[in-house]
């Protein structure tokens, strides 16, 4: 598995796929990328210095994602992170977190002493697909009380079960509440949840204007990162 890899297109930056504990809520319906995780502290600080070991701060940015949230990751790769930071002169961090960390943010802002933008996989702001469905365990109501905590929500559209005014809706509220976003094609993959071809090709139609958007990322393919997941 390609560890280390760069945004090259909109908001360039470093990115790196580290290994952390499993993920502390670990029941989305859709997800199987949890499954790269670990419990052995010690390999996964190997394993994690091995990958940040190649970043080079060229950008100035680094995203930093795991199979859950960046709170997940060992003390150790977090200091490590934090170290090269400085070393690397880098100026911006990308990290992502469930909903249930929202209150522990500000904590890692200061620790890091850097701007971080958080990502959280909202999925959809439809309190019910969301819930219901997908079991995403983030019970907030409306994108302000996202906002509030987070600068960029991950979306996922082409799921069978979602509608066109579903994913029209979370559109139009990711444009006018967000700075930055990521909308995730859905892929199919080993849990039950199947793609709808059908929306798919609707949405590429659609909002095929998005792919010229330098604030929000649409991600078609299954990646060897899994990003939003």
């Amino acid at each position: 598995m390609e560890r280390y890899n760069e945004i090259t297109n909109k908001n360039q930056r470093e990115i790196v796929l580290l290994q952390g504990r499993p993920c502390a809520w670990g029941k989305c319906v859709f997800c199987d990328y949890i499954a790269d995780n670990s419990k052995d502290k010690d390999a996964m600080v190997r394993l994690n210095h091995e990958v940040l070991s190649r970043v080079t701060g060229k950008y100035g940015v680094l995203e930093v994602i795991n199979s859950g949230s960046c709170f997940e990751l060992p003390e150790e790769t977090l200091e490590e992170i934090r170290n090269l930071i400085h070393e690397k002169k880098i100026q911006k961090l990308f990290f992502e977190a469930h909903w249930m960390y929202r209150h522990q943010l500000q904590r890692m802002r200061e620790y890091m002493g850097i701007p971080i933008i958080f990502k959280i996989g909202v999925e959809t702001f439809d309190w019910d697909f969301r819930e219901n469905y997908l079991n995403k365990h983030a019970d907030f109501t409306s994108p302000e009380e996202v906002r509030a905590y987070f600068e960029s929500p991950c979306l996922m559209v082409g799921i069978k079960g979602q509608t066109k005014e579903i994913i029209a809706r979370d559109i139009e509220l990711l444009k006018k509440y967000f700075p930055l976003g990521t909308v995730n094609v859905f892929t199919n993959n080993s849990t039950s949840v199947k793609r709808d071809e059908e929306l798919v090709a609707w949405f590429m139609e659609t909002y095929q204007w998005l792919l010229d958007d330098p604030s929000v990322e649409v991600l078609y393919e299954k990646t060897d990162f899994g990003v939003g997941d």
